[in-house]
């Protein structure tokens, strides 16, 4: 993993969460009161494990981000909004739900989000954000 190694990633219905390793953060959206902030620290072992996931998606080719078909659409739909550093460079992708579908590599990216926002809820700072109040219609 290189030294310079952070993402950050903004997901979600308006694409309120976010999990940020450039600032050491993250925000938590609280629906109808706003977003709450706390800091985040993953371990060495945590961005590695991530970084491999990466390399697996292989992040460096042209990802397929937009559905074929988009004769559907829905509301409210998630979003993410992914920034990628690796050795300098910086590389950012974004894609939503709103045509219904998502494509294999938007999936690989979700499934992958998921599992970091999963370590991201076990941190201690996390648990003491104040929960959600109402909902995405």
């Amino acid at each position: 993993m290189p030294e310079d190694f952070a993402f950050s990633v903004r997901f979600g219905v308006m694409g309120k969460n976010e999990i940020n390793t450039f600032e050491g953060t993250v925000t938590k959206d609280l629906v109808v009161k706003g977003t709450a902030q706390a800091e985040l620290v993953l371990t060495d072992s945590e961005k590695a494990d991530i970084y491999a996931r990466l390399r697996t998606i292989n992040i460096y080719r042209e990802l397929k981000l937009e559905p074929d078909r988009k004769y559907c659409a829905k509301t409210p739909f998630s979003e993410e909004h992914w920034q990628i550093r690796v050795d300098g460079e910086v590389r950012s992708f974004s894609w939503d739900e709103e045509k219904c579908e998502i494509t294999a590599d938007a999936e690989q990216l979700r499934e992958l989000r998921s599992y970091i926002f999963e370590l991201v809820q076990a941190k201690p700072a996390y648990l003491e954000l104040p929960e959600a109040v109402g909902g995405y219609d």
